[in-house]
């Protein structure tokens, strides 16, 4: 199975049990995570660290994950501006989905999602094949 261990992660999201739990899992993985509980932090992250992916849920508090993907396409690709973003959302709507990839997410997330999802999503954006878990 593809690992994570050299895989650098920014996960935007604001319930502090989803987010600590996402960190967990992706780093008993093998991959370097930078966990955010906002926008702003996530921007900050990806700035510092030039991650490989983000993760980022789409109802945050202040800006939401799509204001957060055009300040991150802001930064330019030296800054790390190019970095695949992944949503997340709880809301079932189909809307959703196609809004985030109309946006230019790299891949949408349905919560709850299972760690299998969660590893193909991350090494699709990063260009490392499937996940066998």
């Amino acid at each position: 199975m593809p690992g994570l261990s050299d895989v650098s992660i920014v996960i935007v999201e604001d319930h502090d049990d989803t987010r600590s739990f996402l960190a967990e899992f992706l780093t008993r993985q093998g991959a370097t995570v930078h966990a955010c509980p906002d926008a702003a932090n996530g921007l900050q992250a990806v700035g510092e660290h030039r991650p490989d992916v983000v993760l980022s849920d789409i109802s945050l508090p202040g800006k939401n994950g799509f204001e957060l993907l055009k300040d991150i396409r802001g930064l330019g690709p030296a800054e790390g501006g190019d970095v695949p973003v992944i949503s997340m959302t709880a809301f079932a709507w189909q809307l959703n989905r196609d809004r985030s990839m109309a946006a230019g997410f790299h891949t949408h997330l349905q919560k709850p999602f299972g760690p299998g999802q969660l590893l193909e999503a991350i090494l699709s954006a990063v260009g490392k094949g499937r996940a066998n878990i």
